[in-house]
């Protein structure tokens, strides 16, 4: 069996998954470097290594490569930066894992595209709602008939004002960074709904827009308070919107104590000036199949969850989520990674033209994005060969065909036209 040379770039908090998942599979590969342009952030990540590792500055990414033979890539950094880690390392000879989204923009999915092309290499986006039980027997239930054929699909999500404040505090409310949530979360959904539609987009209308967040509607909903950013702002004590990254022993060391190396903050005011990304979204879909889909997704609700209706040609399926009722004052420290302290729930129906409703059982967990995280990394670095008979892994092509949706739609919220997604990039 082959051993593999893992090398991380990018080593904010998702990073740590990873480097756990990698550690954990000691017998399938080995972690070597790590690479980032915030030495503080590295030097946290190896104090909790056993062996820990050589770190690189971003400039010397293609040195790493070479100097510590890396077979593996893995690409954790702010999403603008994925394509050009993605394109170096396989034009370097490595495979690449790479967190969603793949990139930010058309053109960077053609740089994708040929890089793969002109390479051995392979590409794994890392969509691990793919590896959720629940999201998995949805996929089972579809592809099994249990509908019929597709003929219309509604998909609902909303953010919480704890999770989808989170998206406004950070790198993620420049849209230049992040391509809006769009891109950086509903490319998640969007990836979803391909894998259960079996199809992929072809026309794409929306309309988006900032409703809650920023500095405007922070003044005009009575939310917004005179800081701008949560450290050291007297203002910011009470206010129910701010995250404490001082109280929490993890993000303080991963991100305050290493503003110093590159002056990132990580606890920006979401009702401070700079927020260029929409909170309210809408979103029209036909695809190929003949499917049509109506999306929606907030990012300011008292509580979190989704809803999924898929209409076919011998009933009905339908699915509630609710990751937590509500928000107490209690924060997990990184989305995902704890369980929420609010309770949860999720009911799976399917019902035949002509009969009763009936309930499916579900495996429902609320850490690690419903256990989805930890069976996405047993595939990712464990033993080779594993059965996937639900197709959950995602190429290169799989993470292209979850943005065409989200590109389609910004563009569309800029013109106010429908959007052939040919006219973005044609992927056949």
């Amino acid at each position: 069996m082959a051993h593999k040379r893992y090398a991380v770039v990018g080593t904010g908090a998702r990073a740590e998954l990873h480097i756990d998942a990698i550690v954990a599979h000691a017998e399938r590969g080995e972690l070597v470097a790590f690479c980032d342009v915030n030495p503080t952030r590295m030097a946290v990540h190896n104090e909790r290594l056993a062996r820990p590792v050589p770190t690189y500055a971003a400039e010397d990414f293609l040195r790493m490569i070479e100097v510590e033979r890396v077979d593996v890539v893995v690409v954790c950094t702010v999403d603008r930066h994925h394509d050009t880690y993605i394109v170096e390392a396989l034009d370097a000879g490595c495979d690449v894992v790479t967190e969603k989204p793949m990139t930010v923009d058309a053109a960077g999915v053609g740089k994708v595209f040929d890089a793969v092309e002109r390479n051995d290499g392979q590409v794994t986006v890392t969509f691990n709602y793919r590896y959720n039980p629940v999201h998995e027997k949805v996929r089972e239930l579809l592809t099994g008939g249990a509908v019929g054929e597709i003929g219309s699909v509604h998909f609902e999500w909303l953010l919480d004002v704890r999770h989808g404040a989170d998206y406004f505090r950070r790198w993620h409310r420049d849209k230049a960074n992040s391509g809006g949530l769009m891109v950086h979360k509903a490319t998640h959904h969007f990836d979803l709904l391909n894998w259960w539609v079996d199809s992929v987009p072809e026309v794409v209308y929306a309309h988006g827009r900032l409703f809650f967040y920023g500095e405007e509607n922070g003044e005009r909903h009575g939310n917004g308070r005179p800081y701008g950013r949560v450290h050291g702002s007297p203002e910011a004590v009470d206010d129910p919107f701010a995250l404490h990254i001082d109280r929490d022993p993890w993000l303080r060391r991963l991100y305050l104590d290493a503003e110093h190396e590159d002056g990132y903050q990580r606890d920006q005011n979401p009702f401070a000036p700079g927020v260029s990304i929409e909170d309210d979204m809408s979103v029209l879909v036909r695809y190929a199949s003949g499917a049509n889909l109506t999306y929606h997704l907030t990012a300011y609700s008292p509580w979190e969850g989704y809803r999924l209706m898929v209409n076919g040609s011998r009933g009905r399926l339908e699915l509630e989520v609710v990751e937590n009722s509500w928000v107490s004052g209690q924060q997990p420290a990184v989305h995902g990674k704890e369980a929420n302290p609010e309770e949860g729930s999720a009911r799976l129906t399917v019902q035949p033209l002509f009969e009763r409703a009936r309930e499916v059982p579900l495996e429902f967990g609320s850490v690690g994005h419903g256990g989805a995280d930890a069976r996405m990394t047993k595939v990712l670095y464990g033993p080779p060969g594993q059965p996937d008979p639900l197709a959950r892994q995602a190429t290169h092509r799989d993470g292209a065909l979850s943005l065409l949706t989200g590109f389609a739609a910004n563009q569309s919220f800029e013109t106010g036209h429908p959007v052939h997604v040919t006219d973005l990039l044609n992927l056949h």
